[in-house]
């Protein structure tokens, strides 16, 4: 998933470069919403591999 952000995120800033205004902003918007859907499967697996380890 990673991948996916900064694949996203290079086309933003490319896009962005060569004044594509609105493929920039919703290849950075894309990029920001995996961004956090990434964060909060960290957390869920921390979580649950701290509940794990307590057994």
């Amino acid at each position: 998933m990673l991948r996916w952000i900064v694949t996203f995120l290079i086309i933003a800033l490319v896009a962005a470069l060569f004044g594509f205004g609105g493929i920039a902003a919703s290849a950075a918007g894309i990029a920001k919403i995996l961004f956090f859907i990434a964060v909060v499967l960290f957390v869920i697996s921390l979580i649950a591999g701290m509940f794990r380890g307590f057994r």
